[in-house]
């Protein structure tokens, strides 16, 4: 699409549809106006920022739709993507002013509906061993470390794979990334459905590594799948709702695996009877939403749900560099430090999710299903903070605020969990449990919905994706950490190695600065430094870009 201080000269006669695609607004709308953002049909639209009074001198001297226009300043300019107009639609506006198509399309709720449901198989699946693993080390014959790694390989296997993953992402779309996490979840599924023998541990870890590698395609998804698909004034809540998902899975595989799977270790042929029914039914969902994912998962909507997107999806694909959006990434000061406090956090629930089974055993003996039920617990009390949070910033857009109160109570939170575990009434540990994972679990969306305003214009994939890579290694390094500090001096020593590290993310958080760069282009207001994408290549002179004036920073 070619600037539009390439057209100038060129007159539009009545009757036919600008060059380009290009949409006009009347000449005497006044600067800086936008048409409401109508979000329930297609029509809907706003206007780009002008910077200057119609009635300025500038304004005159750019003369009427149908004469000469004489360029603005470059300090003067307004940054704005300009979709195309089919011929023939109406849209609210004339001449003299060009605008983007934005619209929500009632898609989005099928295609999120449908990540979270196989994000919540691929989470089930990453706990579902660890959560009896006292029944799986008897059956399997193999150390508590065996099975420990059987959720650790989740976290390794990340670490590596994130990078491939989120340039695929970026690189080749939203929908090949989905299919491929839902297909592996569903293969790894029927793969671990042939491990139900004694001698088959290493099936079982076969299975287990390609959910793994699921994983990767799918937890950077959330923040993705919110911003191409939902309007800014819903767009954290969806975030926190597609987060959610795989909250819930790990709910369910805290609640299931002891119901289905009791320890019958005197009966084995019962034992593996229960375990070929979880697995089994595991597979059958994971294969029904691998179809629905094929059937109904679209790449995009047909206009794009906010003016941010509208600025990121009119760049073509050659002005993008994964590379430096990487670099730019590492360079952006605020994102490392959310990077680092965001991977102690999310370690520490990984860390605390992987061995609480063990820590409620050490206290509570022959409580296999009462720590099922707590850690159930503390994922459902962390979905309930998951979505007020995101309700909450969608109505605040109090980023940083939000995010450091939220690391604050995890860190309360903890500290009283660790002192009441061994209290000796398991009710208690109920409660400070609920407590902890209303903080802890809702912390997250906050993470991926951070990053991407302090990040934009790059990915969002690409800045989740990095983010869960820091969220791997330090849930690797906390849960063999702690699970050695466990085995030698008790729980409250492990739990208190977590604690110290939630203090330096709190502190980190801290200093974070808050810089709301995609809702201030959602409201019009730029600094002149922002770019709609990353690019290293010699079009770069070439970029549709128009900055935008600093002194231009009017409100839609």
């Amino acid at each position: 699409m070619a600037r539009p201080d390439d057209e100038e000269g060129t007159a539009v006669a009545n009757g036919h549809p600008p060059a380009n695609g290009y949409l006009l607004v009347p000449g005497d709308t006044p600067a800086g106006k936008v048409s409401a953002e109508t979000q329930n049909g297609p029509t809907a639209g706003c206007l780009a920022l002008s910077g200057v009074s119609q009635d300025s001198p500038k304004a005159a001297a750019s003369g009427t739709p149908d004469g000469p226009k004489t360029p603005l300043a470059p300090e003067e300019e307004t940054q704005a993507r300009l979709l195309p107009k089919d011929p023939g639609e109406e849209t609210p506006g004339g001449e003299g002013t060009l605008v983007p198509r934005i619209a929500l399309s009632p898609r989005r709720f099928v295609v999120l509906l449908i990540f979270s449901a196989y994000s919540l198989v691929n989470a089930f699946q990453w706990i579902q061993y660890s959560i009896i693993s006292n029944v799986f080390e008897g059956f399997y014959n193999v150390s508590s470390l065996h099975i420990d790694w059987l959720s650790m390989v989740y976290m390794l296997a990340y670490v590596p794979l994130i990078f491939p993953a989120t340039w695929l992402l970026d690189t080749r779309g939203l929908r090949l990334t989905a299919l491929l996490g839902s297909g592996l979840n569903c293969l790894g599924a029927w793969v671990k459905c042939g491990s139900v023998q004694q001698h088959l541990f290493w099936v079982s870890m076969l299975g287990q590594c390609l959910c793994s590698v699921a994983q990767v395609f799918i937890l950077g998804l959330p923040s993705h799948i919110a911003s191409v698909w939902f309007g800014p004034k819903e767009v954290s809540t969806a975030c926190a709702t597609a987060v959610l998902g795989n909250q819930l899975g790990t709910a369910v595989g805290f609640l299931l695996p002891p119901v289905l799977v009791p320890n019958t270790q005197n009966d084995t042929q019962l034992l593996s009877c229960n375990i070929s029914t979880m697995f089994y039914g595991t597979s059958a969902v994971a294969t029904l939403l691998f179809i629905l994912t094929v059937i109904a998962f679209k790449e995009k909507p047909q206009y794009p749900p906010s003016q941010a997107q509208a600025v990121l999806q009119d760049s073509p694909p050659g002005e993008y560099s994964y590379v430096k959006s990487i670099r730019n990434l590492f360079k952006n000061i605020p994102f490392v430090l959310l990077l680092i406090s965001y991977g102690i956090m999310t370690g520490a629930f990984y860390s605390v999710s992987t061995l609480l089974n063990q820590m409620i055993l050490t206290h509570y003996e022959g409580e296999e299903v009462n720590a099922g039920r707590i850690g159930l617990t503390l994922v459902l009390a962390g979905m309930v903070g998951s979505i007020l949070c995101g309700l909450w910033l969608d109505y605040t857009k109090t980023y940083k605020h939000t995010t450091l109160t939220v690391y604050v109570l995890s860190f309360v939170g903890m500290v009283i969990f660790t002192f009441t575990l061994n209290l000796g009434h398991i009710v208690i540990v109920f409660v400070t449990g609920a407590l902890l994972g209303f903080f802890m679990t809702g912390y997250l969306p906050l993470g991926f919905e951070f990053a991407v305003e302090i990040t934009y214009p790059e990915s969002e994939g690409t800045s989740s994706g990095l983010l869960n890579a820091a969220a791997q290694i330090f849930g690797i390094l906390f849960t063999l950490a702690q699970g050695k500090l466990t085995s030698a001096y008790g729980p409250t020593t492990g739990n208190i190695f977590l604690c110290v590290w939630m203090f330096v993310g709190i502190i980190l958080t801290a200093l974070i600065k808050s810089d709301l760069k995609r809702h201030n282009i959602n409201k019009g207001i730029t600094n002149g430094d922002v770019k709609a994408v990353p690019v290293d290549s010699p079009t770069d002179q070439e970029s549709k870009t128009i900055l935008m004036s600093k002194n231009s920073e009017s409100a839609i």
